[in-house]
């Protein structure tokens, strides 16, 4: 038997409108349905109340399939200062939520620099004050603060990434003694120095180590920001500083792991640090395998179909899955980036590379930026402003100290050493991961927390400053002797 499939395509399409919800709602008004017997009821008179019903409204689907308010048909005798009204009210609604946070953010984005440049102030502050502004300690004109905050940790992903195509593995290799000697002597001394202060001040010993840890973080995101824009990431000053980021990268994963054993009184620790090394070989065994065999060809067999689309699909699956696979590993999801990066350094098309990704990076860590400023506890600072300021110049100055001594201790002149403390000086994105999960382990309570994620918040926006300072304080310091002789005589 032969089948006509014109025929039977039309019969499985006007099967399934008959199926639909529509024609199921307008089958129930026109029939009674029982044990399987369709019954006609008042025919005529469901029909007249249907007529009367479209007449006196219609329903407005939208694309997208969510369905908005009736639209009522008598409008057309209102005045037109109601239909105004009414329109504008149905465009408000309409544009309450996802909508509005997208337009917000984009227009943060492409306006916050233009205006910063010309009040002559630095865009990280604009996207601070903006953050405190449109914040859920502001105006709350931010709606949904979760998403905004994801993808503000992908932009600083991007920029981990990018910084990574700028180094290579021999350039890495040569900065072991920044990263392990410098990095890892300022980390350790921080951390204990803070643990002991914290012990003063009468905090448990799970609390010590979580504050003592995440308080010897600094923020990657400001930190580079600031040495690309002054063009110094390849100068002694840019490398050292680097050098100590990178340390405080690898620096999380222990953190993060010792707060949950903290909190269950400090059992299994030598497993879970077992754990942690075993996921961090496994982690980076599988970057170099990729690097090594699989990375090239991929971006080969991508480029010699010269589609850009599919150029820039290659770069970001590569950012995203290494960021993911370390993430779910346990080790830093800017650590993975930043080994992508590196990885792709070696290969022809790191140029090409950095200028597809330039535009994604720059947005996303400017909303990153942004979003810092939501931390920044406004009520609590007109509270309790003389602890708030004596917390976040105490961790400026506290920082600053040990990361100068221990850059001279590892032979950086004056200048440099003195910059490097002051550009490291501020607390770190990762220290809002740590303190937050120490709160849901009960390890912070809140009004801990609270207190330590502003006053965090409030030394990254004195980084700037502090940079700014300590490029001059550098000048002063290296200039030979007679011409601060001629300086002093000048001043005289």
């Amino acid at each position: 038997m032969k089948l006509n499939l014109g025929s039977l395509s039309t019969g499985l399409a006007a099967a399934a409108f008959l199926l639909s919800e529509p024609c199921l709602a307008s089958s129930r008004e026109h029939f009674r349905i029982s044990n399987g017997l369709a019954n006609v009821v008042n025919r005529s008179s469901t029909f007249k109340q249907r007529n009367n019903l479209k007449k006196s409204s219609w329903a407005a689907v939208p694309r997208g399939g969510s369905e908005s308010a009736p639209v009522s048909t008598t409008d057309a005798g209102n005045s037109a200062g109601e239909m105004v009204v009414s329109a504008v009210k149905g465009l408000s609604s309409y544009m309450a939520g996802p909508k509005a946070d997208t337009l917000l953010l984009l227009l943060t984005t492409a306006l916050n620099t233009p205006f910063c440049k010309m009040l002559g102030t630095s865009p990280i502050l604009g996207f601070l004050a903006l953050g405190v502004l449109f914040g859920p300690n502001g105006f709350s004109l931010i709606k949904d603060v979760h998403t905004t905050e994801m993808m503000a940790d992908i932009g600083i992903v991007f920029f981990l990434f990018e910084m990574g195509i700028h180094l290579d593995f021999k350039t890495l290799l040569s900065m072991r003694k920044d990263v392990f000697g410098l990095g890892g002597s300022q980390f350790l001394v921080t951390a204990v120095v803070v643990a002991v202060i914290a012990s003063l001040c009468g905090l448990s010993s799970a609390a010590q180590i979580v504050l003592g840890g995440g308080l010897a973080l600094s923020s990657s995101a400001f930190v580079l920001q600031l040495l690309k824009d002054k063009g110094e990431m390849n100068s002694q000053f840019g490398k050292s500083s680097f050098g100590v980021l990178l340390l405080q990268d690898l620096a999380v994963v222990p953190l993060l792991v010792v707060t949950p054993i903290l909190a269950g009184g400090g059992g299994g620790f030598g497993k879970a640090l077992g754990s942690a090394g075993i996921k961090a070989g496994i982690a980076l065994s599988t970057i170099a395998v990729i690097g090594k065999f699989l990375l090239k060809p991929f971006f080969d067999t991508v480029s010699n179909a010269k589609s850009q689309e599919a150029f820039v699909g290659a770069i970001l699956a590569t950012v995203l899955g290494m960021s993911f696979l370390t993430e779910g590993l346990g080790l830093s999801n800017t650590l993975g980036a930043f080994l992508a990066g590196v990885l792709l350094s070696e290969t022809k098309y790191r140029h090409d590379i950095e200028h597809e990704i330039a535009p994604f990076r720059g947005i996303l860590v400017g909303l990153f930026f942004f979003t810092v400023g939501f931390e920044i506890d406004l009520d609590l600072i007109t509270s309790k402003p003389g602890l708030v300021a004596s917390i976040v110049l105490g961790i400026a100055s506290l920082k600053t100290i040990i990361a100068a001594g221990v850059a001279l201790f590892f032979g950086l002149n004056k200048g440099t050493a003195a910059r490097v403390g002051l550009i490291l000086s501020q607390g770190g994105e990762f220290a809002f991961v740590a303190f937050r999960l120490a709160r849901s382990y009960g390890i912070l309570s809140d009004e801990m927390t609270k207190l330590m994620l502003t006053c965090v918040s409030l030394t990254m926006g004195l980084t700037p400053f502090l940079d700014d300072f300590g490029a001059r304080l550098a000048t002063s310091l290296e200039a030979p002797p007679s011409k601060k002789k001629a300086v002093k005589k000048k001043k005289a």
